[in-house]
């Protein structure tokens, strides 16, 4: 098992991206949540550093690179609520399972390849072993606000 030789707060400093702010719940529910070793994160969507949100329909308004940073957007905002709430990204020891949703076009088919913007961005702060868990990417018909990823997580805490 290859572990990452680097604390997750390193590899993330060395990415050289910034985290925005940690959304703020808009309806009845927790952002985040603790069950004994586990981090339930509520699904999240690309939150800029100004607070706006990354928009737009996968396969009419965004093209695939597009959507994939959208994606690496989410990550970020989910490392921003883990950072916000819990202190530290240090205290996350493996990703377990992310849950991938893109908003597109009925043709569109590659929804894989879009979340990989956020699981490449967690196997670079986690480490290829504990960075990447099992996963799910699937199409959605819409998302709330016309964002094109919203993106939920489970996590295990060290």
């Amino acid at each position: 098992m290859q572990i990452n030789p680097m604390s997750p707060e390193k590899a993330f400093a060395d990415t050289g991206l910034s985290l925005p702010p940690a959304p703020q719940p808009l309806g009845v529910y927790k952002p985040f949540l603790i069950d004994g070793k586990y981090l339930y994160v509520s699904g999240h969507g690309p939150v800029q550093d100004d607070k706006s949100l990354i928009i737009g329909r996968v396969g009419a308004d965004l093209d695939i690179e597009q959507a994939k940073l959208a994606a690496r957007q989410v990550g970020l905002t989910i490392l921003s609520t883990i950072r916000t709430n819990l202190g530290s990204l240090d205290r996350v020891k493996r990703v377990i399972k992310v849950l991938g949703m893109v908003n597109c076009t009925a043709d569109f088919g590659r929804h894989p390849y879009v979340i990989n913007g956020c699981s490449e961005l967690f196997a670079t702060v986690w480490g290829p072993d504990n960075g990447i868990g099992v996963r799910s990417a699937v199409g959605m018909g819409s998302l709330p606000d016309n964002i094109p990823v919203e993106i939920e997580a489970l996590f295990e805490l060290v």
